[in-house]
């Protein structure tokens, strides 16, 4: 089987884990080899056993992942408790037909698995830049049936008009907004403030947000925070801290001064809950 094409996708299952790839994968989740510093190597063996995505179930919801050149999609591939801490804060915060806001959405596996938890009564709102990255996303959405996800390509951003991004080769899921000299590879994007994208969903309340763009998360939340009214503030917070030495401010003190506490931290992630 050739690999998939992301202009016209095979359909879901057409890349279901052979016999050899499901053991790989299977040895993984029950072992150390789920560690991130393993998962190159598991990814390279997994696409010589066949090239190619791999269709498999992600707590709960359904995916292709293009493990290759995405450390997100190898991620969740390969550890079943990939973000496990932060999707366990995000779902005890918001409620069954609650709303949902993944700022940098990647492929979904936030967006996906909160839209099961809130239910089809309930909407999320997806964004994601990237056009390779939100085609992917789109169809693991569709694959998925989760039609309470909104997405959004276009990259959020402090003010309404375009930004460049670009992306690491190796990883492509990890795209930043460009703020010096442009790389040859780099691309045109729109970008929308949260509100007006929150406006435009016709969102009055939002229950928690995920935010992870690449060191941009500061100029996407201070002017939210200062031109959006407090109602539509979200009560829960993940915000994506490894990049941080790329702001210009610090959004988390902000929130904080703004009565959010802090609740956890990973790694990656830092967890707020709004003090009401």
């Amino acid at each position: 089987m050739v690999p998939d094409n992301d202009a016209s996708p095979a359909p879901f299952g057409a890349f279901a884990p052979t016999a050899a790839q499901a053991v790989v994968i299977s040895l993984a989740h029950r072992s150390r080899l789920k560690r991130g510093a393993f998962r190159p190597m598991l990814s390279r063996l997994v696409n010589l056993l066949r090239a190619g995505p791999v269709d498999v179930p992600y707590q709960g919801a359904s995916f292709r992942f293009h493990h290759q050149a995405s450390a997100t999609e190898r991620g969740a591939l390969f550890n079943p408790d990939y973000n496990l801490e932060e999707l366990a804060f995000l779902r005890a915060h918001t409620p069954a037909g609650g709303v949902f806001v993944d700022a940098g959405a990647n492929v979904g596996t936030y967006a996906l698995v909160l839209a099961r938890h809130v239910g089809a009564n309930g909407k999320v709102i997806a964004i994601e830049p990237h056009p390779v990255i939100h085609a992917r996303l789109a169809f693991n959405r569709a694959a998925s049936g989760l039609d309470q996800v909104a997405l959004v390509a276009a990259a959020a951003g402090p003010s309404d008009g375009e930004l460049l991004i670009e992306t690491d080769g190796d990883n492509l899921g990890a795209s930043h907004v460009v703020t010096a000299a442009p790389s040859a590879g780099a691309i045109k994007v729109p970008s929308l403030r949260l509100q007006r994208i929150l406006d435009d969903a016709g969102v009055t309340k939002v229950d928690t947000l995920k935010i992870d763009v690449e060191g941009f998360e500061d100029r996407v939340l201070m002017g939210f925070f200062a031109e959006a009214p407090s109602p539509l503030w979200p009560r829960g917070v993940v915000i994506e801290h490894l990049s941080r030495d790329a702001w210009q401010e610090d959004c988390i003190a902000d929130m904080v001064l703004r009565g959010y506490v802090e609740q956890g931290r990973t790694r990656s992630n830092t967890m707020l809950l709004r003090d009401e």
